[in-house]
């Protein structure tokens, strides 16, 4: 169980929101129950990987030779299982 670290009271402002004292964190993730408890997770935004241009132009081009036949010859990889 965990410990309350801070308890207070709020209210909904005239735009119908509320305030929250000494946030740790911009964003929150809320969950509302059918008992009208509400929980604030917090979160991190951060940008999504993104696989750079480069990348994808020679992901597209090993495709392309994969299709065409040209690519190397095949490894033995063999030594490296038991």
């Amino acid at each position: 169980m965990q410990n309350t670290v801070r308890e207070y009271d709020t209210r909904l402002d005239t735009k119908r929101r509320i305030t929250l004292r000494g946030a740790s964190f911009d964003y929150y993730h809320v969950s509302v129950f059918d008992n009208g408890q509400i929980v604030l997770d917090p979160r991190e935004l951060t940008a999504p990987f993104q696989v750079s241009v480069n990348t994808l132009a020679m992901m597209d081009e090993s495709i392309q030779n994969m299709r065409t036949g040209s690519v190397s010859a095949v490894i033995d990889l063999s030594e490296f299982t038991e």
